[in-house]
């Protein structure tokens, strides 16, 4: 065979493997019982080598799953043991430390055998509606008030599901039925992936994937070396405002550029939180490489060799937090990471690096329930929303959209389906996004009420309404965001909140930031703006 042959050959098989994970995430998809799933696509899937290093992933997915999930294996390998590993075994955690960040995630790592010859790995991660303790809130002292914590086990060996987990799960969370189902849908997820794979190794004559991993990661490497040695050398610093739960809190860091790879340090942050904002280092990674990565490389394949262009370094902190701290709703600050980063980036590349967006999804957790003494239906519902992105060297922002998370919007339908609740208003915000030769991406404006004869306590994971999203080389900041009742009661940013029966929860979310400036923009584009009802005249 020559070279030219085998390298085409081997690209097919590489681009075989991705059609293998995206149909595993599509079995997830097609499957979950979560909303926060099934229609918003709060997952990732991934192939791996014997190793644990990542092959590939599926295109759906989020950076903080993925990427953490590409450090999770390895956790996975070690703590069950090559030597109790079977054919048909599922494994399963949602240790934050071990796994994405915090306990709503659960990972799922299946080992996949060709015979009785291990080929790899497929694992999958996705949230969940519930795991117990105090909800889905920032409100907690420590992780062990935040839910039930799995420690890397058997979810099934040999094929058979371990009864014992699956009684004290039920035991432990609000909504047995969709937790259980969405574990079960994890496990299927792998399983089609394995099946998947060996059919194609099968069709194909492949007894191991070593020469393809090889050729994955030899081709990436260098791609990426090449992508690093043109950028420019040094360091640079950035550092930013966030609300924090009930004082402000800073977040820094400093990016330096090296000949053969990027480091991020994040000493200068906060430190450690009282309340479950903090972030475990390997979800911090995971946004911080993902950032790196839209600059440096955004077109090519995220992998094992692609990640290793990436160091990340910390001292304890409210990013790099121990346990047991707090960190239900690590994906706030998180979230943040990239703006952060992006920013030092922008010092380094002037002129060609997006303003800051409103980041932090806007996500809403409202346990809803009958007013006393009267009938009605309990439920627990989770929604998640997007602000605005900021500009981009140019282009405007996108409106209403999760950058850097990657989900989907939730459809109204889907929302009210799950529990007695009315979105009365989903809609664009005017004036939201920051002034600039590119304009801000527009944020929303959301209004929720309970069903008569029901009220709802809602965990608010909100941030940009103390500090809104910078605009870049002279563009404006875009529009902070503000959470009320719609009798004019201003609500917290982060924390359990109640609304009362015949009270509507209206949220404003923040938008992004412009880019250049203002003075520059097209008329043709302002005009256009206010004509779609954008901006005010």
């Amino acid at each position: 065979m020559s070279d030219a042959t085998l390298e085409i050959r081997m690209q097919v098989m590489w681009n075989r493997l991705i059609s293998v994970v995206e149909e595993q995430a599509m079995t997830l998809l097609r499957t979950a019982f979560s909303t926060s799933v099934r229609e918003a696509g709060d997952l990732s899937a991934g192939v791996f080598d014997p190793e644990g290093r990542m092959l590939a992933q599926a295109v759906t997915g989020t950076p903080g799953h993925v990427n953490t999930m590409a450090e999770a294996v390895l956790h996975f390998i070690a703590g069950i043991g090559r030597e109790n590993m079977f054919p048909g075994d599922t494994y399963v955690t949602n240790d934050p430390w071990k796994g994405t960040g915090h306990l709503h995630d659960i990972t799922m790592v299946s080992p996949s055998f060709k015979g009785e010859r291990l080929v790899g790995f497929f694992a999958c991660t996705a949230h969940v509606v519930d795991v117990g303790g105090r909800g889905f809130g920032a409100d907690g002292k420590s992780v062990y008030e935040e839910g039930i914590q799995i420690p890397i086990m058997k979810f099934a060996e040999r094929g058979r599901v371990n009864a014992d987990l699956i009684r004290i799960l039920r035991a432990n969370v609000r909504e047995p039925n969709q937790v259980v189902g969405d574990f079960y849908s994890l496990a299927a997820c792998n399983d089609v992936g394995h099946e998947r794979l060996i059919a194609m190794m099968q069709e194909i004559g492949l007894e191991s994937l070593d020469a393809l991993g090889e050729f994955i990661f030899t081709r990436t490497r260098a791609a990426m070396l090449e992508r690093i040695r043109a950028l420019p050398r040094g360091r640079w610093e950035n550092d930013l405002l966030t609300d924090g739960y009930d004082r402000p809190v800073r977040l820094a860091c400093s990016v330096e550029i090296g000949e053969d790879v990027v480091n991020v340090d994040f000493t200068g942050t906060d430190p450690i939180s009282t309340h479950g904002i903090n972030v475990p280092i390997i979800y911090t990674k995971a946004y911080a490489s993902y950032a790196l990565k839209c600059v440096v490389a955004p077109d090519i394949p995220n992998n094992w060799a692609s990640l290793e262009a990436f160091t990340i370094s910390s001292p304890e902190n409210i990013l790099n937090a121990p346990r047991p701290a707090p960190v239900s709703v690590r994906h706030v600050i998180g979230h943040l990471v990239p703006d952060l980063v992006l920013g030092a980036l922008a010092r380094a590349l002037p002129g060609q690096v997006l303003a800051e967006g409103a980041a932090a999804l806007w996500n809403i957790h409202m346990s809803v329930r009958p007013v006393a003494g009267q009938a009605g239906r309990r439920a627990e519902i989770l929604m998640f929303n997007s602000g605005g992105m900021g500009a981009r060297p140019g282009l405007d922002g996108l409106s209403a959209t999760a950058f850097p998370s990657g989900v989907m919007t939730m459809p109204i339908e889907a929302t009210e389906h799950t529990g007695p609740v009315v979105v009365w208003r989903k809609e664009l915000r005017p004036d939201s996004g920051g002034d600039g030769q590119y304009r801000g991406g527009l944020g929303q404006v959301i209004e929720i009420e309970a069903l008569p004869g029901h009220e709802f306590d809602f965990s608010a994971m909100f941030d940009r309404m103390n500090h809104p999203a910078r605009g870049r080389d002279g563009g404006a900041p875009g529009a902070p965001g503000r959470a009320a009742l719609d009798d004019g009661t201003v609500l917290k940013p982060k924390g359990w909140q109640h609304v009362p029966a015949g009270r509507r929860l209206v949220l404003h979310l923040p938008g992004g930031g412009g880019f250049g400036d203002p003075a520059r923009r097209d008329p043709a584009a302002r005009a256009d703006d206010i004509s779609k009802g954008y901006v005010g005249k």
